[in-house]
């Protein structure tokens, strides 16, 4: 209602229809207030209206009517999509989108015969089934921070991460050997993806990977798509994080990127890919259906 009132104490000053568009309601809403006799409709997107703009506000911007949208249903309201893509096109709301990506790394001159094991096909039946794993960058003020990561196919979570102001075959080699920490010691047979870049082509990533019985599995050489899932999550990361502010130190963003990676990402973003859960609820609900099986 203040934004009726807001009309209201200022219509004497300027044109009713401009504050109306200013503060995003309409003539006849604002005349329905003023008599009276709002529609019981009008009442009721109005609180929507609230409850939408709160977890927008939550969630940084970050969210469009989708990931709103379930938010909702989870919070027990009984909502369209269509409707909430409404208000918050009414209200001015509206998600982020990603810029396009940017590649890190840089094959080798003669790389090892590494077999393309997924193929395109970023879809698995379970945890540790395929992995995918690649590099990114943010740049501070005391110079470059890179960020290695694995994420499981299955679930989309973060399962290891690796953080330096280097981008040697140690930081792929850090963010993996988290995975395998992550997953309780045993990983034989994992799918790990990644594109040919030297540091996954390094014979101590390789040996690495013998290991723990890990098989490698490695794109074209240049085709950003070949690792798309990977791709794909660093858009999210610089889009939600990073993107849009300044990192004075290395300290800082990496302190920002954990937090980001474990509280917010794994624990509490959600997925259109894996129905609008979490990774880490998605993972639970896995185990718990087969447990109940």
């Amino acid at each position: 209602m203040s934004r009726y009132r807001f009309v209201e104490a200022e219509r004497a000053h300027y044109p009713v229809t401009e504050l109306c568009r200013v503060v995003k309601v309409s003539r006849a809403a604002y005349y329905a207030w003023q008599d009276g006799t709002e529609s019981a409709g009008q009442q009721e997107n109005a609180r929507l209206t609230a409850a939408i703009r709160a977890i927008h506000t939550a969630s940084g911007g970050q969210y469009g009517a989708p990931r709103v949208h379930r938010e909702l249903v989870e919070q027990g309201e009984t909502v369209s999509r269509k409707r909430v893509a409404r208000l918050m096109a009414a209200a001015g709301l509206q998600g982020r989108r990603p810029r396009r990506w940017v590649r890190t790394t840089t094959p080798e001159a003669t790389p090892p015969p590494i077999p393309d094991r997924v193929q395109g096909e970023f879809t698995a039946p379970a945890p540790d089934v395929v992995w995918v794993g690649d590099i990114t960058y943010v740049w501070t003020w005391e110079g470059w921070l890179y960020l290695a990561t694995v994420l499981d196919v299955f679930s989309r979570r973060v399962v290891g991460w690796a953080l330096a102001g280097h981008m040697r075959a140690e930081l792929v080699c850090d963010a993996l050997r988290m995975a395998v920490a992550t997953r309780g010691g045993t990983v034989a047979g994992v799918i790990f993806h990644s594109d040919r870049g030297s540091q996954y082509t390094s014979a101590a990533f390789r040996e690495l990977c013998g290991h723990h019985g890990i098989d490698q599995s490695m794109g074209r050489t240049g085709v950003c798509w070949d690792n798309a899932l990977a791709e794909s999550f660093f858009a999210t990361y610089k889009l939600e994080l990073i993107d849009g502010q300044s990192w004075p130190t290395r300290a800082r963003a990496r302190s920002a990127t954990v937090q980001w990676l474990e509280a917010v990402y794994n624990r509490q973003r959600r997925h259109s890919a894996i129905d609008m859960l979490s990774p880490v609820d998605y993972e639970e609900r896995y185990w718990e259906r087969r447990a109940a099986a």
